[in-house]
């Protein structure tokens, strides 16, 4: 077995350093089965109501949460929150807990979206899955007292690719806009090979060799990699996309490409926060006790509260 190479990470992330999930079918039904329960523990407490929900798509459902300070005033706003996985692995423990801190941090509810996974769901379908439960939550505003001009859209990883994605399409189809996108080391790929994806060949959680897996598990074909809504990237005009947030990591084989993402936001004229983190990899966010995952969780909540509140 090759020997990984040893990268500066901070402490805090060290004990990742030789952890990647095994990305074959069988362990990732086996992951699905198991992770996909820590939906059904998710309970209110004394600071956050949780409403479990099922959102129509289709032949199946969508579970969804949503997430609500209990002293939230009326009319509120909302984050539409797509977690991370590779389109494959169900949300994490942290996914769940981010999403109370978002609720509470940033003084707006919070949907969380439980979308179809790959393989038994491949593109486009997680895609269609995340857009129309981001259109279901438009027409139910006033059912679950959301000011539907004041809703952003976030998310991780794949998450943050769908909720780029779901974006665009917006604009796309003439729908509501959201008012802001908070994207955290988003897989935005441009199709170029980057200095990222050519050097990160053994980091922890994704690297180039997983991405490539995962890659392979959501797309049907390299036909789909020609179309539309596998990326950001694929948008004819950026400055379609609202005031965006984008978070990378430094030692993640996705860094460049969001780092390019961001710098076409830029050019196109978006309100563009770029934060850039040190020392860290790709989904250090599990880390929860970390002084720089929780300096980083308050950027992006200044940011929502920022888009929010206007």
């Amino acid at each position: 077995m090759k020997k990984r190479t040893k990268y500066p990470f901070h402490p805090d992330f060290q004990k990742w350093a030789n952890f990647n999930p095994p990305l074959n079918k069988a362990s990732i039904f086996f992951i699905q089965g198991l992770m996909k329960l820590i939906y059904f523990g998710e309970k209110s407490d004394e600071n956050v109501e949780v409403l479990k929900l099922k959102i129509p798509n289709g032949k199946e459902d969508i579970k969804a949460l949503l997430y609500s300070p209990k002293d939230i005033e009326k009319n509120a706003p909302c984050l539409v929150y797509y977690h991370g996985g590779g389109f494959v692995i169900p949300g994490a423990p942290y996914h769940y807990n981010n999403c109370r801190k978002y609720a509470l941090g940033a003084r707006c509810k919070v949907l969380y979206v439980d979308y179809p996974l790959a393989p038994e769901n491949q593109y486009p379908e997680p895609v269609y899955a995340c857009y129309n439960a981001y259109l279901w939550l438009l027409e139910n505003a006033e059912r679950f007292s959301i000011d539907k001009t004041r809703v952003a859209l976030g998310g991780d990883s794949a998450g943050g690719n769908l909720a780029s994605v779901v974006a665009m399409m917006t604009h796309d189809k003439n729908d509501i806009k959201p008012c802001a996108l908070m994207i955290v080391y988003p897989a935005t790929s441009s199709g170029k090979e980057t200095e990222s994806m050519k050097k990160f060949t053994d980091t922890p959680l994704c690297n180039s060799k997983d991405f490539k897996k995962y890659c392979k598990l959501y797309f049907k074909s390299k036909k789909d990699l020609e179309t539309r809504y596998v990326s950001p990237m694929k948008a004819e005009d950026f400055s379609i996309f609202p005031p965006t947030y984008v978070e990378t990591a430094e030692f993640d084989c996705l860094r460049d490409d969001a780092i390019l993402f961001a710098k076409e936001l830029k050019k196109a004229g978006v309100e563009t926060t770029l934060n850039e983190t040190k020392e860290t990899i790709h989904g250090y966010d599990m880390v929860e006790d970390s002084s720089i995952t929780k300096e980083n969780l308050e950027k992006r909540m200044m940011f929502l509260k920022t888009y929010l509140e206007k």
